[in-house]
């Protein structure tokens, strides 16, 4: 085969292609057009999925040991709206508490101080180190150590007297329990938010001037949310289930209030735990929605396009298929 004049082998190849057999132009005809990869393992691996949660689905649905009817009667009681309410409370404050505390923890391991540095690595790694329910009954049995509480010169008379046993309350010793641990763990993570923002950012920054302060609230820290966000949302729904230790410091939250119940009423305890674990699932969904939201709010710089909401990718799934039916219509 001769090449035109002017015209490269990859051209004619090219050429040749487009114009077909025979030097036939335009499109190709229906026998000639690539037909898609065939992949039935992946449809042997759908439709086997689909039989089993069919089944599982169907097992859970009409199997009389779950006593659906007793789930539905206890699900909305007072009781469980109160332990419910409890569980929100805990998990609002040590959330709220741990990543303050996990910030702080953060600066400090980034410190240049190396005392800041050693204190704050010292404090995750035991933290971490620890369980959450021993720190708990630490703190539940710390009156027993220390009686009295007092601030005053170091070493020296004490100014100020406090009674432990009146300010570690049951929901205190929650609070300040899973903050604690909180913390050690979302220090971490914000270290590691602060760290992926580029050095470019902090020498721009400082090159205009800018105090410390300002670079890092305006500039450094929401560009680390972008890191920061994700990992510390997981946290947080750890953190909702963890609130189910408290009970073990005598405070009735949500699990604490299934378990006092099922003590009760013996015969109910397997749906007790299925409200429980419904009103789980459902705080953690909302974090999980709330995440999505903040995400998405913090991407509006990295991003060209935003991904759509759940509402958006609706109304598009519905116009779609409003307009394959005026098709189907129209033919």
């Amino acid at each position: 085969m001769t090449e035109p004049a002017g015209v490269s082998l990859t051209e004619s190849i090219l050429l040749t292609a487009r114009s077909g057999p025979a030097g036939r132009s335009g499109p190709p005809a229906p026998a000639e057009r690539v037909l898609p990869l065939r992949r039935p393992g992946r449809w042997v691996a759908t439709v086997l999925v689909l039989v089993l949660a069919s089944q599982a689905a169907h097992g859970l649905l009409t199997n009389p040991f779950y006593q659906w009817d007793r789930f539905a009667y206890w699900v909305t009681r007072p009781v469980i709206l109160d332990g419910l309410f409890v569980t929100l409370q805990v998990a609002a404050y040590s959330a709220v508490l741990g990543l303050l505390g996990g910030i702080l923890l953060a600066l400090g391991r980034l410190s240049g101080s190396p005392v800041l540095r050693t204190v704050s690595w010292t404090y995750i790694w035991l933290l971490r180190s620890v369980p959450m329910i021993v720190v708990l009954l630490f703190l539940y049995n710390l009156s027993a150590l220390y009686p009295t509480l007092s601030l005053g010169v170091p070493f020296g008379p004490a100014l100020v007297t406090f009674d432990e046993s009146k300010l570690a309350t049951d929901m205190a010793v929650a609070v300040v329990g899973l903050s604690l641990v909180e913390a050690a763990y979302a220090a971490e993570v914000v270290r590691a938010g602060l760290l992926s923002v580029d050095q470019g950012q902090h020498e721009a920054a400082a090159a205009l001037g800018l105090p410390r302060r300002y670079q890092f609230a305006r500039i450094v820290f929401p560009q680390a949310l972008r890191s920061i966000v994700p990992s510390y949302v997981n946290q947080l729904i750890g953190l909702v289930k963890a609130t189910s230790l408290v009970f073990y410091v005598s405070l009735l939250d949500l699990f604490g209030s299934v378990q006092s119940l099922g003590a009760t009423y013996p015969g109910d305890v397997v749906p007790l735990l299925l409200v429980a674990t419904a009103w789980y699932v459902v705080l953690t969904s909302v974090v999980s929605v709330v995440q999505f939201y903040v995400e998405r709010y913090y991407a509006r710089g990295a991003l060209r396009t935003m991904p759509p909401t759940p509402l958006q990718r609706a109304r598009a799934g519905l116009r779609e298929l409003r307009a394959r039916f005026l098709k189907e219509t129209a033919r």
